[in-house]
């Protein structure tokens, strides 16, 4: 048996992402099978025991995760070709009135976030910003199993073929997909329940079936839901939410 470096394996546990790690083991606050360990880069055994002093987890505790109602017109991430990023729309003012979460917004709230699952500027809907990386890794991590749910506007026709093609067989990048969870919403809209997030994957499937995307609204990420959420606004994770 080799030895892997703590953080991959701290990650890997979901204790927190490696960056995090990396920070607590400078900081004396990792223990290996009961001993601190201090220095960066240093490995243990899989089956080892892998624990987080209490000044960790109370620092864990104590990071937030913001939910948007993300409007069309806003990027996910960084700022880029004059389009504005979306944590621009976080503030006192734009919190939802009936957010149940007992948290007072701070600034320092704003610190950190990452987005977990990107929605493209041309898309609305649950957008996921979080200090937390483990509820990162948890989302957007190599092995997620978190489906998220979309609700899409489509023109064209789609006979049962294509149905079944956009349910599984298709393929992007020269990599097969993993099958999905693709039906009829009404007339026009499709449903569909993926657990990956390519790069406007939703927006290419339907290009190979012949249909074109009107538009596009994440409704639900894992057992999160967009809800009542006005576009524009946002609220807090609350303790008793889990994806």
């Amino acid at each position: 048996m080799e030895k892997v470096r703590i953080s991959k394996l701290m990650s890997e546990r979901g204790l927190c992402s490696r960056r995090e790690a990396d920070s607590y083991i400078e900081r004396g606050w990792v223990k290996v099978d009961g001993v601190v360990v201090s220095e960066l880069g240093a490995k243990a055994y899989p089956d080892q025991v892998i624990t987080l002093e209490r000044a960790a987890q109370a620092q864990q505790t104590s990071r937030v995760t913001i939910l948007i109602n993300k409007p069309v017109g806003y990027v996910s991430g960084q700022a880029e070709k004059g389009y504005t990023p979306a944590v621009a729309l976080i503030d006192a003012r734009s919190r939802d009135a009936n957010d149940r979460s007992p948290l007072r917004f701070s600034r320092t709230h704003l610190q950190g976030l990452a987005v977990a699952g990107r929605l493209d500027i041309d898309s609305q809907g649950l957008l996921v910003l979080t200090q937390d990386g483990r509820i990162a890794r948890q989302l957007i991590g190599e092995d997620s199993d978190v489906d998220k749910e979309y609700l899409v506007r489509v023109q064209g026709r789609l006979d049962d073929r294509g149905l079944a093609l956009l349910n599984h067989g298709l393929s992007l990048d020269g990599k097969p997909l993993r099958p999905a969870q693709v039906r009829w919403q009404n007339d026009d809209q499709l449903c569909f329940i993926l657990r990956e997030g390519k790069k406007r994957q939703i927006r290419r499937m339907c290009e190979l079936v012949g249909l074109r995307v009107l538009g596009l609204k994440r409704v639900r990420i894992g057992r999160v839901r967009l809800g009542n959420l006005p576009q524009g606004q946002w609220r807090y994770l609350r303790d008793d939410e889990r994806f």
